[in-house]
């Protein structure tokens, strides 16, 4: 069966112990299809698949058509950052805990996939964020998010101080262990245990949440997607940006964190049948007993 997907990139988590089994299952799988097949590098190697064709990220990037992701969502990010500059959709087959974005069971991941394949799916464009870290009028590092960039305190524990700008407004001065800013699809990660709305994943917006500030009118913000938002560093004993988790870069005082929306978008396909409510539903307990 050949459809637009004619190249599919498998991309699995290393550490995960049930990917010796589902990942050949699924090349073989899919080759029975018709498709070509290439696996990350990387995850070939952690494998012992380096015998079948295989291709490094940025080849993906080039090579492939769609991009089949095992894991858990902490994978779905950091591939997500990865391969968006080359506009290859993304499915998501959950071998991780919450499944927010691998939203594809591993159970019924070939009847899904063939759905699929057969042009059977939902499409969802995410937004992203890029930060830039200046210093001294200067871009030192520069870095995207899918979930979240996060200002925070470092391991000293104390307060950190900084001023936030939007659109060269002044919005309000602040002392916290931090900030969360979070696109819709990391509303539901470390934006709501914060306190922070659930925004839908498909509007155009990101929310900026406070993190233990140090005053009782602190409340989220929710702002236009196009939106400059710009962290001005007071005061900070030890302080750091971090990148959806995982990433993580030091700053000092006078630092300028300048956060925007990235240029290019994430396109995640969806089996027909998915539901974003659905998935809240199960995800965060909506109407169970507990």
């Amino acid at each position: 069966m050949l459809t637009q997907f004619k190249t599919i990139a498998l991309i699995g988590k290393y550490a995960s112990p049930q990917m010796e089994v589902t990942l050949p299952q699924l090349a073989d799988y899919l080759r029975a299809l018709g498709h070509e097949v290439l696996i990350a590098h990387n995850t070939a190697d952690q494998l012992g698949l380096l015998h079948q064709a295989t291709a490094e990220l940025s080849e993906i990037g080039e090579r492939a058509d769609l991009a089949v992701v095992l894991g858990g969502d902490g994978t779905m990010l950091s591939i997500a950052r990865m391969l968006v500059a080359h506009d290859v959709p993304l499915v998501g087959v959950n071998q991780g805990r919450l499944g927010f974005l691998t939203d594809v069971p591993v159970e019924t991941m070939q009847e899904n996939l063939t759905a699929i394949l057969a042009g059977e799916y939902v499409t969802e464009q995410r937004l992203l964020l890029h930060t830039e870290i200046v210093r001294a009028g200067e871009t030192i590092f520069s870095a995207c998010a899918f979930n979240d960039v996060v200002v925070s305190k470092g391991g000293m524990g104390r307060l950190i101080e900084f001023e936030a700008v939007i659109d060269g407004e002044f919005v309000y001065s602040q002392r916290s262990d931090g900030l969360v800013i979070a696109t819709p699809t990391g509303s539901t990660a470390y934006a709501l245990s914060a306190g922070g709305p659930i925004l839908h994943p498909t509007l155009e917006a990101f929310v900026l949440v406070p993190i233990c500030a140090h005053t009782l009118a602190a409340r989220p913000i929710v702002v236009n997607s196009h939106a400059l938002v710009e962290l001005h560093l007071v005061h900070a004993d030890d302080a750091s940006v971090h990148f959806d988790g995982q990433r993580q870069w030091d700053i000092q005082i006078g630092d300028v964190v300048r956060i925007s929306r990235a240029p290019k978008k994430i396109t995640l396909l969806h089996p027909k049948n998915y539901s974003y409510y659905k998935t809240l539903r199960e995800k965060l307990y909506w109407g169970k007993k507990l």
